[in-house]
């Protein structure tokens, strides 16, 4: 048996990257998965990679009417929702005299938004001794140039975790967060490519890192399994990094 086994999970943004291989990882583990993206083409071929059982939801966590499908849906199919992960969100870069307020927009929509709503609308699926897992970031914790919107963000979900998890211990519900270093995933090769420079900056961000390389998505993933799991039963408020170290050494 899996170590999650008969229990009903949901990932946002879970068509590419870290979110696709936590759906992966979920589905492996036994759970039934939900997930969700905003471009239908993206999301059947993810439902395919997943495997059978999974099911794709069209959605956009920063559009309310969305999320209310979503969980209508889970509700109809499920009855409940033993794991939430929050894993939607993007990243452009913006130094501070480039910053618009679409960008500033768009993304606190998605990143902060849609994580504040997703979580909402999940409560009344959650029972006692759920898990909710929030996507943060190492640079909720550092200073890069030209990510400082996208990094408020960061730091939002991660203080989002911690007071939800003050909140929900009344019922056991146990929330906490992840923050990955950078990771070999299409977002960061996105980024490089937006900065012109996307070898050198795999290359830069490899070299700070105490364990010279970036990380995978299913090393994240691993993660977060333990998270939904119940090797992690006393474990809530915490902020697990994946991160090589990089801002630990």
């Amino acid at each position: 048996m899996g170590q999650l086994e008969g229990k009903v999970a949901l990932v946002t943004g879970g068509t590419t990257g870290i979110g696709l291989a936590v759906a992966s990882r979920f589905a492996t583990e036994g759970a039934t998965v939900y997930l969700t993206g905003r471009r239908k083409t993206a999301l059947d071929a993810a439902v395919e990679a997943v495997g059978a059982g999974t099911v794709g939801v069209q959605s956009d966590v920063s559009n309310l009417d969305d999320l209310d499908h979503l969980f209508a849906t889970i509700k109809e199919r499920s009855g409940r929702l033993d794991v939430v992960v929050a894993n939607a969100g993007i990243a452009d870069l913006a130094r501070l005299g480039e910053i618009t307020e679409e960008h500033y927009d768009r993304t606190f929509d998605i990143n902060v938004k849609g994580t504040v709503f997703t979580v909402q609308k999940a409560l009344p699926l959650l029972p006692d001794g759920a898990s909710v897992i929030v996507l943060a970031s190492t640079n909720a914790s550092m200073g890069i140039e030209g990510m400082s919107v996208y990094s408020a963000t960061k730091a939002a979900d991660r203080n989002l975790a911690r007071t939800w998890a003050a909140e929900l211990a009344g019922r056991g519900i146990r929330v906490n967060a992840i923050s990955p270093g950078p990771i070999e995933t299409p977002g960061i090769r996105g980024l490089g490519a937006s900065a012109q420079g996307e070898p050198q900056l795999a290359d830069s961000l490899a070299a700070v890192i105490p364990l010279g390389r970036l990380g995978h998505a299913d090393e994240v993933a691993a993660a977060a399994v333990f998270l939904a799991s119940e090797e992690s039963s006393f474990t809530t408020g915490a902020e697990l990094f994946v991160d090589g170290g990089l801002v630990q050494v």
